[in-house]
């Protein structure tokens, strides 16, 4: 096996100026807590995260005694360690004086999905419930990642989807508080299904480096969590970077609407660490880090079970890592997931250099979404024909579309790319809910805008919705009808972007705000609300303060109606 290039400095470890630490002193019985909750664990600096985490696991909140134990036992400032811990919404800080919150939380979406399933009644009807009962907290969340179950309420860690408020009341007696392990394919049957063939060939010289990644462009695999860059040429941009060169993988889906990267890993995980080993191996990462959202619990059990496997079985494998989220949604942004894997704030970081040349560690770094990775070793066995013989109105290959809202069957649908949103509600999603008609959809989450029923016949696919003020990022498309409200939803984005602000750009961070402000008036300000989202779009550090204005201006320019005299009548 090749040496693996130290990737942690010293220089992640440094004490503060003086050789001592400043602030409050920790008391003698955090430190000792500290210490037997990380045990023998590697005290680096990149593992603040998931020390934290320790902590929050195991005692329900962090108290600033911890919190000043942990940079002590960490030889950080507290002032590093402080930062880190209140960026992430998954980590409670109790200060002196100030009560703990209760150990359990039981959490609902609100986000747009379940909030058109009745998510804001059930968290009113909960709160109702539980007022009297100390020892849990209820909470209204952004999205969890389980769209096709709205609404979903998430009881500890067990998720409850087309929850009711007495079915989360029974969960929550029964002490079912843990979330349910998928039945994913294991290594042993995937390994019986020609697993790890096509990884083999590369290993033994059989296949080529230069003929994969030629396959690879040839088929026309884009990135699918959202960017679209051509897969092929992005493998070829890294591995002419100097090495060591490393990879991570981004498996935080948070855009409202989109959950198909769970829908793949519950079961096939097997089938994504062949492609990511294949693209480490073609571009020669040492170490590959996978990103993992903190709502996935069971996944996360999942993964660390199957790597083990892997890793027991096969000798020569990079070094992998599987990092925890922490609840941003600005870590789907590459460079802000790097930061929170070097256990830092999740802020975006300016360009250039980017992430190909300078990412994890100072290093150049090959980053990709799950569902990229999970169509490589089909590709390459199947050939580039197959892949790119794919596709609707022109359009080229597959798409893994997260179908929710007022359909009858949401879920993740496997579609040609080009598939108009009618084509993929009434072939897949099996038409409109009854009493229901077709008013509009958000053809990529939240970010990507949305367009009224009269454009349902646009082809779906990258470079194709721009000319409607629109994308299609992750393809989670959300679909309302005539008993929603397109402004109603605009605020709904809205208020979910400016809750997950990182809060690094100005026009981000009071922009968000300031357009909640104005869209909660019983009239809008549509000219202040155009001149606030044009100034967000443009002067933004990063693609949250960018597409964060899109629904709201799409709301204005497709739905006027909305905003008229009589409607306000």
């Amino acid at each position: 096996m090749k040496a693996v290039i130290p990737i942690h400095s010293e220089a992640y470890r440094r004490p503060a100026k003086g050789g001592g630490l400043r602030g409050r002193q920790a008391s003698p019985a955090a430190i000792e807590a500290v210490r037997v909750l990380l045990s023998d664990l590697p005290r680096r600096r990149d593992l603040l995260i998931e020390h934290l985490h320790r902590i929050q696991d195991a005692q329900g909140h962090l108290s600033v005694d911890m919190l000043a134990a942990l940079a002590e036992e960490m030889k950080l400032s507290q002032a590093e360690v402080h930062e880190v811990a209140s960026f992430y919404h998954h980590f409670d800080i109790v200060y002196e004086g100030e009560q703990a919150p209760a150990r359990l939380s039981l959490r609902v979406c609100n986000s747009l999905s379940c909030s058109m399933a009745g998510g804001v009644g059930l968290s009113r009807e909960l709160r109702a419930l539980l007022a009297e009962q100390s020892g849990v907290r209820v909470i209204d969340v952004p999205c969890v990642g389980r769209c096709e179950q709205a609404p979903v309420a998430v009881i500890g860690q067990r998720p409850l989807g087309h929850a009711t408020a007495s079915e989360a009341i029974k969960l929550l007696q029964q002490g079912q508080i843990q979330d349910i392990r998928p039945a994913h394919q294991p290594l042993a049957d995937y390994l019986a299904q020609g697993g790890y063939r096509v990884l083999d060939e590369l290993l033994s010289g059989t296949r080529s480096i230069d003929a994969t990644i030629h396959t690879l462009s040839e088929s026309g695999l884009r990135g699918l969590g959202g960017a679209g860059f051509p897969l092929g040429r992005k493998w070829s941009i890294v591995r002419a970077q100097p090495a060591p060169r490393l990879m991570a993988v981004n498996i935080d889906e948070g855009e409202p609407g989109t959950f198909k990267d769970r829908y793949y890993l519950e079961r096939e995980p097997q089938l994504f660490l062949e492609g990511m080993l294949i693209a480490a191996h073609c571009i020669g990462a040492e170490a590959v880090y996978i990103y993992l959202r903190d709502e996935y619990h069971a996944l996360r059990q999942v993964l660390s079970e199957e790597i083990a496997a892997l890793q027991a079985a096969r000798s020569g494998l990079p070094v992998i890592e599987l990092r925890r989220g922490a609840g941003a949604y600005i870590c789907g942004e590459e460079s802000a997931m790097i930061e929170s894997i070097e256990g830092k704030r999740g802020w975006p970081r300016q360009r250039p250099p980017y992430v190909a040349e300078r990412g994890l560690f100072g290093r150049p770094t090959l980053q990709h979404n799950i569902e990229s990775l999970h169509w490589v070793r089909h590709i390459l066995e199947r050939g580039s024909d197959w892949f790119a013989s794919q596709g609707r109105n022109g359009r080229k290959g597959l798409r893994s579309f997260s179908l929710s809202g007022r359909v009858n069957k949401p879920g993740v649908y496997l579609a040609p790319a080009g598939i108009t949103a009618v084509e993929l509600i009434d072939e897949y999603g099996g038409g409109m809910l009854p009493g229901h008609q077709l008013y509009g959809y958000f053809p990529g989450g939240a970010s990507g805008g949305m367009l009224p029923a009269s454009h349902a016949h646009a082809p779906l696919d990258f470079d194709t919705l721009q000319v409607h003020e629109c994308f299609i990022g992750s393809a989670a498309v959300i679909v309302f009808s005539d008993q929603d409200s397109a402004r109603a939803l605009a605020l709904n984005a809205m208020e979910f972007f400016e809750h997950e602000s990182c809060g690094q750009c100005v026009p981000c961070r009071e922009g968000t705000q300031r357009a909640v402000e104005l869209m909660r008036q019983p009239v809008w300000d549509q000219p202040l609300l155009e001149e606030l989202a044009s100034v967000m779009a443009d002067a933004s550090i990063c693609g949250l303060g960018q597409a964060a204005p899109n629904p709201l201006r799409c709301a204005m320019r497709y739905f006027p109606h909305e905003f008229s005299a009589e409607a306000r009548a």
